[in-house]
């Protein structure tokens, strides 16, 4: 099975699962995506991921969803750049998500982070998704 955006997908299995009130999710493992659960897990999105090695040289990526009060914490989980249409942005360009309530995460040429941090650093990038 190939897929054409597996950060989309990703996403969609945190939307759907946190919609269904699961745990966690798990999905196929890459770099990109654990980054970007490193990200959702620094501004307190999720409460943890973990990494699996799995036979046949594939890992597994879980990540522990979060809820407060019942409700999860991730209200939206919205894909920016898409693979057809990438948004990039200069430092002074980068997305405010609900007035800085929210984190939009960027892919820098430092790796993957989160819209302050990138600005704090002044690095600019790819506007991978945003998180509200």
């Amino acid at each position: 099975m190939s897929m054409s955006d597996p950060i989309a997908d990703m996403l969609t299995r945190i939307r759907n699962g946190q919609r269904v009130g699961m745990p966690g999710v798990t999905m196929p493992s890459s770099r990109k995506k654990t980054a970007i659960a490193k990200v959702l897990e620094d501004e307190g999105y999720v409460d943890g991921f973990s990494v699996a090695e799995k036979p046949g040289n594939k890992s597994e990526l879980t990540i522990k969803l979060k809820y407060f009060n019942g409700k999860p914490v991730i209200d939206t989980l919205d894909r920016v750049s898409k693979p057809g249409l990438k948004i990039y942005k200069n430092k002074d360009e980068l997305p405010l998500v609900l007035g800085g309530l929210g984190v939009a995460i960027i892919s820098t040429s430092k790796g993957l982070m989160s819209d302050r941090e990138a600005r704090t650093k002044g690095h600019g990038g790819e506007v991978v998704c945003v998180v509200s």
